[in-house]
């Protein structure tokens, strides 16, 4: 006879996830960072819904409606200094992220790291549509000169930048379409996430070792539960710290001063977490060789589930493709540093030979590690 469950078919479907999914007895603390990213998610998506009923899109209101909070508003000041810090997070949680998939060989569950890298590059446009919203000198400049980089698509170039401003110019209706957008990107980004997942437990999580472990696995919880508590603990207090000690240490000064159209910013530059890719964008002299390096400096991840499989699956036993990896590691740091820079030498110099080498570690990985598995 049919035994009916104790279950209903959503709450099976949530004790799957956190419960008793077979997870890999040997996972470190690298693969605490999945979680920690669905924690940075879920506050931004609150803060930023609570943040937008007092928030008003219009040019000669955003960036004092803006201002006028901090005071006015119970606590606003608190959910913008998480809001705002809680990106910075987010990113860091991100690249390292990538990072161990990267390290870990995670790129061969291809599914999986496809919907990774949608997700990041979505995350990427809601963050830099978000930066726009208060309206400063940095916003108002920043969505100008990456918006103008579209003028340099052959043929349709300038109907495209056109059509992203609503005018001839970033104005009010720049600036209503990207807060639209803002809005509903991270709703679009959570349901990716799910997707994200569905394909990782479906496929099954790697290990550190790269090896199967199909027949070494414990329930999710309460090991790994408990253990992505500890983790959390220790990301969100350096971010709860920030926010009540520096809430402004890592934005820019010029975005307290209203955007004027008048008034260009002695050097412009974007957040901390895009200037690796500013950094390739100024590297190149020719502005659509630019936009095409600036893409592919992102995209590339693409490439990684065809790159040239090896016979272990991620660095672990491969010494030269350590090296590798970390040289990578140094080269996105200084080109973050040499984005933060002025458009002069020796930093644009510095830049170019950077970017080289950012894109060399992609090219080189796989034949170097193919080569090691041949010598042994």
């Amino acid at each position: 006879m049919y035994k009916a469950s104790r279950f209903s078919p959503l709450t099976s479907i949530i004790r799957h996830t956190v419960i008793t999914l077979p997870t890999p007895i040997n996972i470190s603390t690298w693969w605490n960072f999945g979680s920690l990213l669905g924690i940075c998610l879920a506050s931004q998506i609150l803060s930023g819904l609570i943040l937008s009923l007092h928030f008003t899109a219009h040019t000669d209101l955003s960036f004092y409606v803006v201002i006028q909070s901090f005071g006015d508003v119970y606590y606003n000041w608190w959910f913008r200094a998480l809001h705002a810090n809680g990106a910075s997070f987010f990113f860091i949680g991100l690249y390292l992220h990538i990072a161990r998939g990267l390290y870990y060989g995670s790129y061969v569950f291809k599914e999986v790291w496809s919907i990774g890298v949608v997700i990041l590059l979505l995350v990427m446009a809601s963050a830099f549509l978000g930066y726009v919203l208060p309206w400063g000198q940095m916003s108002f400049w920043g969505a100008t000169v990456i918006t103008s980089l579209f003028s340099a698509l052959p043929v349709v170039g300038g109907d495209v930048v056109v059509w992203l401003w609503g005018g001839f110019s970033v104005d009010n209706a720049t600036l209503t379409r990207f807060f639209g957008l803002h809005f509903v990107l991270p709703f679009i980004v959570a349901g990716l996430v799910g997707l994200h997942l569905f394909f990782l437990h479906d496929q099954g999580s790697s290990n550190p070792l790269g090896v199967s472990s199909d027949f070494n696995k414990v329930v999710f919880h309460h090991y790994y539960v408990l253990k992505d508590l500890v983790g959390a603990c220790f990301f969100i207090g350096p971010l709860l710290g920030l926010v009540y000690f520096n809430p402004w240490l890592l934005g820019d000064p010029e975005n307290f001063i209203e955007g004027n159209p008048l008034v260009t910013p002695h050097h412009i530059q974007p957040e901390w977490y895009f200037l690796f890719a500013y950094a390739i964008l100024r590297a190149v002299p020719n502005k659509l060789g630019g936009v095409v390096a600036l893409a592919a400096a992102v995209l590339v991840l693409f490439y990684m589930p065809v790159s040239p499989k090896t016979s272990v699956k991620g660095l672990s036993f491969y010494p030269w493709g350590k090296m590798l990896f970390f040289s990578l590691i140094g080269v996105f740091f200084l080109l973050t540093w040499a984005g933060s820079k002025p458009v002069e030498e020796p930093y644009v110099v510095i830049s170019q030979v950077l970017s080289f080498l950012y894109f060399s570690y992609f090219a080189l990985i796989g034949p170097i590690t193919r080569i090691q598995d041949k010598l042994l």
